[in-house]
C-alpha cells in the first residue's frame, strides 16, 4: 500500500438485507444514501488513524474496487473514511471515533 491508502474488505454482501423486524429488503429496493462498514486489511505508511483489523465506515459510491487472489476489496484514501470502530480508542467509550 502506498501513501494514505486503505485496503478494506466489505462486511456481508450487497444483496438483500433484513430489517431489525425481520423483513427482507431486496437489493433492488430504492434507498437514500447509505454508508457501508468494512474491515481494514492493509494500510499505507502515511495512514495515521487506522490499523489493520479496524472497522471503517465509508461511502460506497466513492470507492475503487480491486480483485486480489480472486477476492474483492475496496481501495480508499484515509480522508474518505467517515468513522473508525476500534477497541483501542477508549476503554469506557463507544469504540467509535469520527
Amino acid at each position: 500500500m502506498l501513501h494514505d491508502r486503505v485496503l478494506v474488505r466489505q462486511d456481508g454482501s450487497e444483496g438483500e438485507r433484513r430489517s431489525t423486524a425481520g423483513i427482507v429488503i431486496p437489493a433492488t429496493a430504492s434507498m437514500g444514501r447509505r454508508l457501508s462498514w468494512a474491515t481494514a486489511v492493509g494500510v499505507g505508511p502515511n495512514v495515521r488513524s487506522i490499523v489493520v483489523g479496524d472497522r471503517v465506515l465509508f461511502d460506497p459510491d466513492d470507492r475503487s474496487e480491486v480483485e486480489l487472489h480472486g477476492k474483492g476489496y475496496v481501495l480508499l484514501r484515509e480522508r474518505d473514511v467517515h468513522a473508525v470502530a476500534a477497541d483501542r480508542v477508549e476503554p469506557d467509550g463507544t469504540g467509535l471515533y469520527l
